[in-house]
Order: structure tokens, then C-alpha cells, then sequence
């Protein structure tokens, strides 16, 4: 069995001189039937959000305004995606372990989840995470 992983996904962006506008449709241009949507806003420089893996959840993480980085690891190789642009989106697939860093002024982060909350769908610690990561 193969463990998805984590890609950019480019949104529909319509230009327009008033302004642009960018839409997402659940299980057209994302792998999954949404069923939450929440938002990240007014974070302190330096601080970090996420730290955490999902058992099944997956995520479109998408910087609506401003900019932040996702490192995102699949218990042995991290890797690195800047989200600057409303029209890209990163896919999370599950088990994936994610960690939100270096937001600008002002940013907002706008998450997609193919779950209700559910915290029992959680991975809190990394070494437990690594451990389920490697019995696949």
C-alpha cells in the first residue's frame, strides 16, 4: 500500500480589473468531499500553528491572504511548501505531520478538511506519529 503525499494544488483563478476570484469545488479540484472549513488568522510573529498529523483527515491549506510556510513530514522526510497565492492550495493527505510557520502581517489561512473535528483522528506527538508513520 502506497501513503499519498502532499502537492500544490492550483485553484480556478478568473481575472477580472475589479478585482479576482478564485473558487474550490469538493472532489473537482480537490481529492475529497469537504465537510469543514476553518481559518487561521491574527498570528504572532514567530509563533507556530498545527504540530499535529491526522489518522485519515485530509486538508487543502490554502493562504488566502498574506503568506506562511507549511513543512509538512511523513515521519522521515520534511518538506518545505510557501504559501504566498490565493489561487494555490496544498493537499495534506493523512498521515502527514504539519506545522504552519513564518506568517506575515496579517496573513489568513484557510483550511478545507474532509472531516468533521474529531480529536481522536489527532496525532499530537511526533515520535508517536514516526512510530505509526513506519508500520505503514
Amino acid at each position: 500500500m502506497t501513503r499519498e503525499t502532499c502537492r500544490m494544488i492550483t485553484l480556478p483563478k478568473i481575472a477580472d480589473p475589479r478585482g479576482n476570484l478564485t473558487f474550490i469545488e469538493g472532489g473537482n479540484h480537490i481529492p475529497f468531499q469537504m465537510s469543514r472549513a476553518y481559518w487561521i488568522y491574527d498570528v504572532p510573529g514567530g509563533e507556530t500553528r498545527g504540530g499535529h498529523a491526522y489518522r485519515t483527515g485530509q486538508e487543502l491549506i490554502v493562504a488566502v491572504s498574506g503568506s506562511f510556510e507549511v513543512e509538512v513530514s511523513d515521519g522521515s522526510v520534511t518538506t518545505r511548501y510557501a504559501l504566498n497565492r490565493s489561487y494555490y492550495g496544498l493537499y495534506v493527505p493523512a498521515m502527514q505531520w504539519r506545522e504552519l510557520v513564518n506568517f506575515s502581517t496579517n496573513s489568513l489561512c484557510y483550511v478545507l478538511a474532509s472531516g468533521e473535528y474529531d480529536e481522536s483522528d489527532y496525532i499530537r506527538d511526533y515520535g508517536s506519529f514516526q512510530k505509526l508513520a513506519q508500520e505503514g
